[in-house]
């Protein structure tokens, strides 16, 4: 009896622990791509910036009361302008360039977020009083100061930090213009030294923060042989002198900063290169100690965190579509993105009530070279997209479909070739596309599938078709979904349609939906 009432009591205890951990937040925080994060609080809410590369609108904006759970609400720019690489003419493009590292701050009621372009060579910033229903107005000017952070200081003074290895620091104009002649400088001449000599990948990813009267500056680096890392200065001056330690040496989580709650705690929001799915998002605690920000609990990343437990990353990271619009309603959610500058010519949610339509306006020989690639995220550790499409008005030599996108793409489409419509599956290992597999297509409407698996970096998709939108066919070969820097983001769902022979066709894509599960036969 005694056993028994112990056992019960095992449980019990086992039981509790396991909910306990159930209505805590875990890490990853958003299994997505999500890098280069930037965050400011402001009152009991948490504002955060990203990467999004190539992809328009550019610098995704959003919001959480938590830390952990976040909805899109803004973009800072729906276009950075216009030129053969950003609208993906004549065989250019700015695949993994775009726009990189953002840095986002609250000053004097007012939010900046500023970014950069090595593809235009400019620097912008940001600003608006409403991030969420107030337009962002544009700053930009020449050069583009790579992975740089700003600082408002107490005496006025505006700050940028940028560089990698050797960090450069300069005061900005007060209309934030430009930088001040003759405030350039150095100010850390070698910011990985306290990672080794032997560095693969030099400090880079400043961000700078003024607290409690002493300046902290956060970046990441890669010594050779080992893992991304954490490295923090700190300096009583801004003029220094700075002293540098490690600052988390973990799974390589890195690259990001400081930020508090309401109620005094500390947190530092990090990222880790997580594969096909790309760069997700961690958070970690932090205490103080001498001065010092400390990270992680005993120097490691923990899997639980004292914060409210994560919910779905539908709908505010991603989410379906049906593609039905009211008077009022924007055209896309926020969720959506192009794969570059599109041509706005080229698609409607109007025109058909109900339905997605992609026109085809020039011929296009790659698919990576193709306009109007309309995305979202994948998202893990397991995530379906599918949609219907109806092809009834395509033309000779049109291509549409659902694709996987990155260097190594993967897609199922159809082709119609000579009045007779394919179901086509195509892979691009080492981003060289194969047709590997095609069916012939005798009616108008198909429904496509995409399941992707990122458990434990499993890293692979499967493409599926069906002809009633019940029973499905596996077609092709499962793609394997590396993280390839040529692109420089994990993978996303798309839509597609481009023509390789006449202009003037269109398809119509009924719905995108997505989910968190993949289906039990592809497992």
């Amino acid at each position: 009896m005694k056993r028994l009432f112990k056992s019960i009591i095992f449980s019990f205890i086992i039981i509790s622990k396991v909910n306990a951990q159930s209505n805590k937040a875990h890490n990853p925080i958003i299994f997505a791509d999500v890098p280069d994060a930037s965050m400011v609080r402001v009152g009991d809410t948490y504002y955060m910036s990203s990467t999004t590369m190539h992809m328009n609108p550019g610098v995704p904006i959003m919001t959480s009361k938590d830390l952990v759970n976040w909805k899109l609400i803004s973009y800072a720019y729906d276009t950075l302008g216009n030129s053969d690489e950003l609208d993906l003419k004549n065989g250019k493009n700015m695949y993994g360039r775009g726009s990189w590292a953002s840095c986002m701050r609250y000053h004097n009621n007012t939010f900046y977020v500023s970014t950069f372009s090595a593809t235009t060579g400019k620097t912008y910033i940001f600003s608006t009083k409403n991030p969420e229903n107030e337009p962002w107005q544009k700053i930009e000017f020449q050069p583009s100061y790579h992975d740089h952070s700003i600082l408002f200081d107490d005496d006025g003074k505006i700050y940028m930090v940028w560089g990698a290895g050797k960090l450069n620091i300069a005061e900005l104009k007060d209309d934030l213009s430009g930088v001040k002649q003759g405030t350039e400088r150095v100010l850390i001449e070698n910011a990985s030294a306290p990672a080794g000599d032997n560095i693969m990948l030099g400090a880079e990813g400043s961000q700078l923060f003024k607290i409690k009267g002493k300046y902290y500056l956060f970046n990441i680096t890669w010594p050779r042989g080992g893992m991304r890392t954490v490295i923090i200065h700190r300096a009583d001056n801004i003029n220094g002198p700075w002293e540098g330690k490690v600052g988390l040496q973990d799974l390589g989580v890195a690259q990001g900063g400081l930020i508090d709650t309401p109620d005094g705690r500390w947190f530092s929001y990090l990222f880790r290169d997580n594969g096909g799915v790309g760069r997700i998002p961690y958070i970690v605690p932090v205490k103080w100690e001498n001065g010092w920000p400390i990270l992680g609990e005993e120097g490691k990343v923990p899997w639980t965190l004292d914060l409210p437990a994560n919910k779905s990353l539908i709908p505010g990271i991603v989410n379906s579509d049906d593609f039905n619009r009211g008077k009022k309603d924007k055209d896309l959610p926020l969720v959506w993105q192009w794969n570059h500058n599109p041509d706005n010519a080229l698609w409607s949610v109007r025109e058909r009530k109900g339905y997605l339509r992609l026109k085809t306006g020039r011929i296009d020989s790659s698919f990576v070279q193709a306009r109007n690639i309309l995305t979202q995220r994948t998202i893990g550790p397991e995530s379906t997209g599918s949609t219907l499409l109806d092809l009834s008005n395509m033309k000779d030599g049109d291509f549409a479909g659902l694709c996987l996108l990155q260097k190594e793409f993967g897609l199922v489409g159809v082709k119609l070739e000579n009045g007779t419509k394919k179901i086509v599956m195509v892979s691009a290992p080492k981003g060289q596309p194969k047709e590997v597999q095609s069916v012939t297509l005798n009616q108008n409407k198909i429904y496509f599938k995409a399941e992707c698996d990122f458990r434990d970096k499993t890293d692979k998709a499967q493409f599926f078709y069906s002809l009633d939108g019940n029973s499905w066919t596996a077609i092709g070969e499962t793609i394997n979904m590396p993280y390839t820097l040529p692109h420089f983001m994990g993978y996303r769902f798309g839509l597609f349609n481009y023509a390789t022979k006449n202009v003037g066709g269109y398809v119509d894509f009924d719905y995108f939906h997505i989910s968190d599960h993949i289906s039990k036969t592809n497992q």
